[in-house]
């Protein structure tokens, strides 16, 4: 039986992930930090011989580790890590102080960073290593500050990994969501700039799911996803990649700026 770890697996994208892994037949390790949404998650699975929960501050210096081992103790080994544990709400560099840095930096980097080292020795050939990043990771991002610094320093972690543990058979890929709704975006999504620029600069005609995510992270752990190393999947309906603009915004009174 293959064997993923999830992070931030109480909610939202994580969530998503675990339900969906596990649905393809993987045991599943999620973790988080609020227990009473990991017992939802545990319910969600429905098979306590596939599903295993632990709260754990990712950042704690033991953390990463005490995740990894829980994974080992219980099944034996590892197959599949996917690294989605987050924190939204970031700002500009101008308006982010030290404390705040740290948090970013240490929640969707170096415990990243720390998970990968240290799962790796319980990894064998068909493995593979999934990083959630953003689009603020492939494109400049208004406010991004320290997230948009934490998310494009784990792509290049991510192309490291391929390239360091391919021949080992371990793949390594990120997949980078564009504004997905989930409880730590839906806040924002009331701030009319923040809608503007997500709705009517999205060719398409809905914003992301938390399915579009989890799908494509099943996908890489799949058989069809095995030959795909060092590569970023952005999930984002085209807001990254194109110039586009609503007849809305097209039609709409443009200020002087």
């Amino acid at each position: 039986m293959q064997v993923a770890i999830v992070t931030g697996a109480s909610s939202g994208i994580g969530f998503g992930c675990a339900t969906m892994l596990a649905e393809a037949g993987m045991a599943v390790l999620g973790t988080g930090r609020d227990e009473d949404r990991l017992a939802e998650l545990s319910a969600a699975v429905g098979d306590p011989d596939r599903i295993e929960t632990l709260a754990a501050d990712l950042t704690a210096d033991d953390g990463p580790q005490r995740v990894v081992a829980a994974a080992v103790d219980r099944w034996g080994h590892v197959d599949f890590l996917v690294n989605n544990a987050g924190v939204g709400s970031p700002k500009p560099l101008h308006e982010t102080d030290d404390e705040t840095l740290d948090h970013f930096l240490g929640l969707m980097l170096r415990a990243p960073f720390r998970l990968a080292r240290d799962v790796i020795p319980h990894m064998g050939p068909g493995s593979a290593i999934i990083n959630v990043t953003s689009t603020f990771a492939v494109v400049g991002g208004l406010r991004g500050g320290a997230y948009s610094a934490a998310k494009g320093g784990l792509t290049a972690l991510t192309t490291h990994i391929a390239c360091q543990y391919g021949p080992q058979g371990i793949r390594c890929n990120a997949v980078a969501p564009g504004v997905t709704l989930t409880p730590m975006v839906a806040h924002r999504l009331e701030d009319e700039r923040f809608r503007k620029i997500n709705t009517e600069m999205t060719p398409h005609q809905r914003l992301g799911r938390v399915e579009d995510i989890a799908a494509t992270v099943a996908f890489l752990c799949s058989e069809g996803g095995s030959f795909i190393n060092g590569q970023t999947i952005v999930v984002d309906g085209g807001w990254s990649s194109t110039k586009y603009l609503s007849d809305f915004a097209l039609s709409s009174e443009w200020v002087a700026r």
